[in-house]
Formats: C-alpha cells, sequence, structure tokens
C-alpha cells in the first residue's frame, strides 16, 4: 500500500471515531487501523449502527474536516494515559497501554477528541477531500478476535486521494461482483456449496473438467522440473503432529478423530507425510539428493464458518504441495527452478505480473535464532542469485522456516499470493532425517516446502474471476456447441461432434428442436467458446459454420479442415499467453 494514502486513511478512521463520539459521547472505542482500500474503526455503543446511518456519520465527519483542525502528537507517560482513558470510560485503550508495558506512549490529539495511536497522521484536516471517503460497511468483530470477549461493531470506509480516484475503486468494485466467482460458479455448473457441507465444495460436471485441467497442467511442469509424485494418507497420529510443532501451532484448526487408543488427526497440511516418505527405504546418499516429491493433497482445516467464502477460503481443499530435500548448496538452484516452473505456469494460465515477497521470522516460531539466520540468509542469496526482486514482508515467515510468497496481479489488478518457497532447517532436524555426505558423514537436508498455485479451488476461483467465466479455448469446460437448425440436420452434427470428441475435444451435441437463435442465446450465455452451426446450406456444402464467443463473427470452412482449424485455435488460445 502507498505509504502516503496508508497515513491519509488512517487519519480518516480518525476523524470517524471522532464524528462516532459526537454522535454518542459514552461510545467506547477500540482501534481503528489502515487497511487495503480502506480503514475500519471497532467501537462499543448502546447505539446499534447500520447503512441507513452511513449518511450522518458522514456529514458529521465532513464538519470536523471543514474545521481544518491540526493533528497533534502528544507524548505521555503510560501511567498518565491509562488514568487519563480511564477517566474516558475508554476500557480498551487502558488494555492497550498496559499490554504494550512501555514507560510512554503516544496520542493524538485533533479538535477536542484524543486517542491512544503511534501514528503517523497527516498534519491538518483540510489534507483530507471531504469527497474522496465513504462509509461503506459495518460488521460484527471480536475484541482481538477472542469470542469469549466483546462483540464490537466495525465500521468500515474507503479513502482516497481524490474523488477519481475513489469512483475508479467503486467501478472496480462493481466489476468486479460482476466476476463473483460464486455467482458465475453456480451459473456455468461449475461448483455448488451447500449447508450439508459446510466448509467444501460440490463439483459439478464443468467444474470437474477445469479442476482436472488446472491439475494436469501442474502435473505436466512438476514432470518437467524432476517432481515425482505421491501420496499420503489423510489421517495422521497425534505424535506425528507433535513432533512437527503443528499440534502447538494449529491445534484449534485441526478435525480430531479418537481412534480407540490413539489420537488422529486429519492432516491440515502434507509435510510430515512426505518426511515420512523420505526416511522410508534405502538410505539417502549426497548423490541421491534433490529428492523433489509432490502431492495434491486433500487438507483439511477448521475455518470459522463466518470467514468461510466461496472456493476462495473453504475448509477441505487439495494443494499442489511438494517438498524438496536437499543440501545448503542446492538451495539456489531449486530456487531459480521453482520461480522457473512458477512463471512457466502462471503464464500459461494468463498472468504475467508477478510481484515477490520475502517474508522473515515471526515472533512465534520454532528453532534457534542460529537456525533462522542460517535459513534466511540461504534463502535471500538463493532470491538475489535468482535474480529476483522482492520487498520485506516482515515477521510473516512459517512457524519453522523464512518464505518467499510469489503474488499474481488479476485482470482487475488485485494482488493474489499463491506460490511459496518455505526454506525450512527445523522440521528435518526435529525428525532426525539425514543423508551421507561424500565423506560417508551424516548430514541433516534442507527441506523446501514448495507450491505452485496452493490450493487448486482457491486458484480456480481467481481464474473464474479473473476471466468472468469466459475461459480461453484450451482451458473453457466446454470447449465446443454443435448444434442444428433443425432435427432434420441431425445426423451430420452428430458427424461433426464425434469427430471432435474422438479427437479429445470437450463437445456437446445440441439436436434439439429450439430454435437456433435460441441455440445460440443459450450457449453464449454458459459462454462456450466456439458454437458449430449445422444447417442446409452446411450439409450441402460438406462444411461448418463457426461462431466465436470472443469476436461473435461466423465464418463457413470445409469439413476436411476441422481438425486442423481447432488444433491451431487450441494452440493460440495458450500461446497468447506464454
Amino acid at each position: 500500500m502507498n505509504d502516503d494514502l496508508s497515513i491519509l486513511r488512517h487519519s480518516v478512521s480518525h476523524i470517524l471515531a471522532y464524528a462516532l463520539k459526537e454522535i454518542d459521547p459514552h461510545i467506547e472505542l477500540a482501534i481503528g487501523p489502515s487497511i487495503e482500500n480502506g480503514f475500519y474503526y471497532d467501537v462499543k455503543s448502546n447505539m446499534v449502527f447500520s447503512i441507513e446511518d452511513f449518511e450522518n456519520i458522514e456529514n458529521k465527519m465532513k464538519e470536523i474536516i471543514n474545521k481544518k483542525l491540526n493533528f497533534e502528537r502528544i507524548e505521555m507517560k503510560s501511567s498518565e494515559a491509562i488514568s487519563l482513558f480511564k477517566s474516558m470510560n475508554q476500557n480498551f485503550k487502558v488494555e492497550l497501554i498496559e499490554d504494550l508495558n512501555i514507560d510512554t506512549v503516544s496520542l493524538y490529539k485533533v479538535g477536542n477528541f484524543i486517542d491512544l495511536c503511534k501514528g503517523p497522521h497527516i498534519a491538518n484536516t483540510s489534507l483530507i477531500p471531504v469527497d474522496s471517503f465513504k462509509l461503506t460497511s459495518v460488521s460484527g468483530a471480536y475484541w482481538r478476535g477472542d469470542s469469549s470477549r466483546d462483540m464490537l461493531q466495525r465500521i468500515y470506509g474507503t479513502a482516497w486521494n481524490s474523488k477519481s480516484e475513489m469512483e475508479s475503486y467503486f467501478k472496480l468494485l462493481e466489476e468486479a461482483s460482476l466476476r463473483d466467482h460464486r455467482k458465475l460458479g453456480e451459473e456455468l455448473g461449475i461448483f455448488h456449496v451447500d449447508e450439508e457441507a459446510v466448509g467444501s465444495i460440490f463439483w459439478l460436471r464443468n467444474g470437474c473438467v477445469l479442476f482436472n485441467t488446472v491439475k494436469e497442467q501442474i502435473i505436466k511442469i512438476l514432470k518437467k522440473y524432476g517432481y515425482f509424485l505421491v501420496q499420503t494418507p489423510q489421517l495422521l497420529n497425534k505424535n506425528l503432529w507433535e513432533t512437527s510443532g503443528h499440534w502447538d501451532k494449529f491445534r484449534e484448526n485441526m478435525f480430531i478423530v479418537n481412534d480407540e487408543d490413539k489420537i488422529m488427526a486429519i492432516k491440515p497440511m502434507n509435510c510430515p507425510g512426505h518426511i515420512i516418505i523420505y526416511r522410508t527405504g534405502s538410505i539417502k546418499s549426497y548423490r541421491d539428493l534433490p529428492v523433489r516429491m509432490a502431492e495434491f493433497g486433500i487438507c483439511h482445516r477448521n475455518e470459522s464458518s463466518g470467514s468461510l467464502h466461496g472456493l476462495m477460503r473453504i475448509r477441505a481443499f487439495m494443494q499442489d504441495d511438494g517438498h524438496v530435500f536437499c543440501t545448503r548448496d542446492q538451495i539456489i538452484s531449486e530456487t531459480e527452478d521453482t520461480y522457473a516452473a512458477l512463471k512457466e505456469l502462471y503464464a500459461l494460465f494468463g498472468f504475467s505480473d508477478i510481484t515477490v515477497k520475502f517474508s522473515d521470522r515471526p515472533e512465534k516460531r520454532a528453532g534457534s535464532d542460529e537456525v533462522w539466520d542460517i535459513a534466511e540468509q540461504s534463502l535471500l542469496k538463493a532470491a538475489d542469485a535468482s535474480g529476483l526482486e522482492y520487498t520485506i514482508n516482515k515477521g510473516e515467515g512459517a512457524f519453522y522456516g523464512p518464505k518467499l510468497e510469489f503474488v499474481l496481479k488479476d485482470c482487475l489488478g488485485r494482488d493474489w499470493q499463491c506460490g511459496t518457497l518455505q526454506c525450512d532447517f527445523v522440521l528435518p532436524e526435529r525428525f532426525g532425517i539425514y543423508y551421507i555426505d561424500s565423506a560417508g558423514e551424516k548430514q541433516t537436508p534442507v527441506m523446501l516446502h514448495r507450491a505452485l498455485v496452493g490450493s487448486l479451488e482457491r486458484f480456480i476461483g481467481i481464474l473464474i474471476e479473473h476471466y468472468a467465466g469466459k475461459f480461453p479455448f484450451w482451458l473453457a469446460p466446454v470447449q465446443i456447441a454443435v448444434a442444428s437448425v433443425t432435427e432434420e440436420f441431425a445426423t451430420y452434427a452428430k458427424k461433426i461432434a464425434n469427430l471432435l470428441t474422438e479427437a479429445d475435444y470437450r463437445c456437446i451435441l445440441d439436436i434439439s428442436n429450439e430454435k437456433i437463435g435460441y441455440k445460440i442465446r443459450a450457449h453464449s450465455t454458459q459462454k462456450i467458446p466456439v458454437i458449430i452451426i449445422i444447417g442446409k446450406k452446411e450439409e450441402e456444402n460438406n462444411t461448418i459454420s463457426i461462431r466465436q464467443l470472443s469476436t461473435n463473427t461466423t465464418e463457413e470452412i470445409p469439413f476436411s479442415n476441422v481438425l486442423t482449424y481447432f488444433s491451431k485455435l487450441h494452440k493460440e488460445s495458450q500461446s497468447c499467453f506464454t
């Protein structure tokens, strides 16, 4: 996010809190950060705010802004700040200061409103354009995400440098709503969600084809870069998760099964299973490394029902998970290969704009600082050697190692973090796996955790929205609809459909007694890339008429050219991206 815009939004969130305090003097304020595309403020109030209240709140905010008030920073001893906020009945602020456990805190004063904040803020409210912010929604939020604590009201808004920027943002939102994968998924027969299986996906006929097409392309890339496929069990013993550290880290998000005298967990990730495969069989030599294994593993995570969202956030999903067991000297070449594979795959699906983030050690982590120093230095060296340009994503590494995050940008300019490469010195040591080096000594391998798209479900959701369901020919679940003008031409239409199906094109036959105009509209609505029209002229001339969805134009070709035509179309629909 642009730093200046982030500061503006944070300042507007303070103005929101100021306005709410004017409307309800007894309100308790929690936190109000800037976020991507906007800001929010969490409040506790006897008043229940709704969208109908937004105009009144916005008008109050504009009144405050038009007073041209300075944002004044105040340094205060923590004890004095606690006394101040207690006198104001601002208990959330008191708790925040107490948890900081520092001698002094910073406050910001604007007008007669004062708030706890580390800043920074803009200098004066006059720098906020009154026509470039808007409140957008309100929802419930637990204080600090703890369901045992207070339920607060979270009021969201957006703020921009100008009215035109804000209008562009809302146009983008409107376009995004038209591309909503949940709506298109049902309309196009791709997937279904149901209360009978909360957090899981029912793949419909077209969706199953799309899912398998995506998976097949990933497999081709994996084979090219030397991976072999494995499959690990869904249920694994609690002891395994304790050894890996996932039991302490992810216990609340794991589905647990009691199996007689054992406690089992449905796997939330594939890493421990791959370690078991590595240590199975003969002892590994340095000559055997790197060992590259990949799995399309189905993982389960007990996400809260309120956080579930179509294909983007679910409880059961398939990961294109992979792990490379290698020496330290091989980290660079494996990083280079991972990025090359990822670029090749993303380009195939129409994504060329990729950014990279380096996520370093989180606050809660496994392993010593010395181990983390080595892991971070190794991955940074590999990223630099691979020519990657990256930004630092502070404290967002996995609990066992730093990672590179690969972020793609869709046609609406939205960022989606999909691929990852994590450098792990911790789990191999915990599980005691090793290889024999050239001197005949035991050495612990490095474990690289690798995903190209992450969750296949989420990636397909991104594809649906990126293409608005109008997939390129090679990817479309149904590529061709063969439609007869009347039933009189059904035999010739069947001949065409059979030819294409035998050539492995995804083709449907429509010889119903509906009018041809209706058929064309119906198949166009289903976003089928090509409609072949078969009538009297086509049968007499031994030709077919081809209507492409992308151009809305129709051309006639000889029957003898059908397979050549579609072979060329298939290649062109892929090569336009790669």
